[in-house]
């Protein structure tokens, strides 16, 4: 008898796969028309690759184009439910067929995990689940998972020009998974983290039932602000506290090259800027420049990027008094709302206030992040080295930004929620490579490039562990075997980087809530006593 061929054997394994798949997406599809009381009414929220609008709900909230390749694994299933009523039934029935759950809000998952998974899965895409009601009188907001940051600054700016919110800077971020993992943006030394002014939340948990605060206990709403809630549950709303903003904030960004001692005002910044009053908050973009019209020298260029949550007359003699090197002067400055100073830090005219309701990211590309925590000011000769890197072919569209930390992240316990960056950190600095499909088919020089760099900073960054930030995911700092058995051993390589001590307590209620471990992906926290080796159980 002949022994079939290698290819055979694979084509064989492929066709058993695609029938495997098309069987289990038949099933599913069977399940949730016994699911709905009108099943009618929502199948037009269901996509299969079968759908000729499959393809463009699937890449419309993708942020990343590393994940839109045709090899990148897709889901079964999309569904785009635009009640809450609607998620129950697709929980009970992927349970049903065992295909995993990936809920996404925005898209913004560095390493796609939202979208992306390579086991059968479905997506639940919250697209429309987008309403934001705010009470200025309350100084609260409900916002659906599916809603933008956008949305949100520009439905508190309708009801309120003194009322904001310590969120992200980019307004196309969805509110449920930027929240769910924490959350910082320009107000973070006055006000903290997003997730730190959580004051109730809705989830779908392992069952199907809709919890809110109460119901779900304050262990699961605890995990649930900085811990990633996908791990626990389908996120469907915040409630969020307001913060009091004045009516004129100011502005200023003020650019110096390497000539114009751009590495010794970074270095300077490094002492003062976490030390400063909290109304302040200045920080560095870093990236290469032509330092000639006809392209032939480059530089390094550094912005120092500032909002004051006050006017100039107080800015003025503060950083007179803090950082005069950099020679702040009252031309630098802008007053202006500080809705403005949102469409400010998004690189949007200032007037233009509708473009925050855009779901679409104006310039998606291919990219990979890394991110670090900095406790002690770096050398100057480790900044040039830095330099030289940022100098190399690879990092013509990379970009180094330092966050600086101080004030209210220093007043806040690092238990108080999972996410436990806080008090010994100056600054948080992410470092980003970009890259254009047609300059390289293969992006692993690039990623080669950006890892070479995180390598080169290990000596002036956190240690033992080096922290991560789960918002700028990294699969490169440990992940999950993708299946139900997951060791403790092995998911606290990634875990305590990113959560510190709170890693035990978020495994103790993920095998409270869902000890199964049906949430689940390359970085979800898994419960207690699963898989084999070294344990949960065995560990502490």
């Amino acid at each position: 008898m002949k022994t079939p061929s290698i290819s055979t054997l694979l084509f064989i394994l492929f066709v058993t796969f695609s029938c495997s798949c098309a069987a289990s997406v038949d099933d599913f599809l069977e399940c949730l028309k016994g699911g709905f009381d009108n099943y009618t009414s929502v199948s037009d929220l269901i996509y299969t690759p079968i759908n000729s609008s499959y393809s463009s709900v699937l890449r419309f909230s993708i942020q990343n184009l590393r994940f839109a390749s045709e090899s990148t694994p897709k889901p079964l299933v999309i569904i785009t439910p635009e009640q809450e009523s609607h998620i129950p039934p697709v929980i009970y029935c992927a349970k049903e067929n065992d295909m995993q759950i990936r809920t996404r809000s925005g898209g913004h998952d560095y390493e796609g995990l939202s979208y992306v998974s390579d086991v059968p899965f479905v997506v639940i895409d919250l697209i429309n689940l987008t309403e934001v009601t705010v009470d200025a009188e309350q100084k609260t907001a409900w916002i659906e998972a599916g809603a933008t940051l956008g949305t949100l600054y520009y439905r508190i700016a309708e009801k309120s020009p003194t009322l904001g919110f310590p969120g992200g800077a980019c307004p196309t971020v969805g509110a449920g998974g930027h929240i769910s993992g924490g959350g910082y943006g320009s107000m973070l030394r006055k006000f903290g983290m997003a997730a730190d002014h959580v004051i109730d939340a809705r989830i779908v948990d392992v069952n199907g039932k809709i919890l809110d605060r109460e119901s779900m206990g304050e262990d699961l709403f605890w995990a649930i602000r900085g811990g990633g809630g996908a791990s626990f549950g389908v996120i469907l709303a915040w409630k969020v506290q307001l913060v009091d903003v004045p009516k004129k904030v100011t502005v200023f960004t003020i650019q110096k090259t390497l000539e114009q001692n751009a590495t010794q005002l970074i270095h300077r910044w490094q002492y003062i800027a976490h030390g400063v009053d909290p109304d302040l908050f200045i920080m560095i973009f870093v990236r290469r420049v032509n330092s000639t019209q006809d392209g032939r020298n480059m530089t390094i260029r550094a912005s120092f990027s500032s909002i004051f949550l006050g006017g100039t007359d107080r800015l003025l003699p503060l950083m007179q008094e803090n950082f005069p090197e950099l020679g702040l002067v009252r031309e630098d400055c802008e007053e202006m709302s500080w809705i403005q100073s949102v469409l400010y830090f998004a690189g949007f005219p200032i007037e233009s206030r509708e473009v925050l309701l855009n779901r679409t990211q104006p310039n998606v590309r291919y990219f990979k992040a890394k991110v670090d925590y900095v406790q002690r000011p770096i050398p100057q000769y480790g900044l040039e080295g830095i330099w030289r890197l940022i100098y190399e072919p690879e990092a013509e569209e990379a970009e180094v930004i330092m966050t600086p930390y101080g004030g209210r992240m220093y007043e806040v316990s690092e238990s108080a929620i999972p996410f436990p960056h806080r008090a010994g950190n100056l600054y948080k600095i992410l470092y980003l490579v970009y890259w254009e499909e047609e300059e390289d088919q293969n992006s692993n020089r690039y990623i080669s490039w950006i890892r070479r760099l995180y390598s080169y900073m290990a000596p002036y960054v956190s240690r033992f562990p080096r922290l991560a930030y789960i918002n700028y995911r990294d699969l490169d700092i440990g992940v999950n075997d993708n299946n139900r058995k997951i060791s403790y051993a092995q998911a606290r390589v990634w875990g305590i980087k990113y959560f510190k001590n709170n890693f035990d307590r978020l495994i103790r209620v993920k095998t409270a809530v869902d000890p199964e471990n049906f949430f689940r992906n390359e970085q979800s926290i898994p419960p207690a006593g699963m898989g084999h080796g070294s344990t949960y159980a065995s560990s502490i």
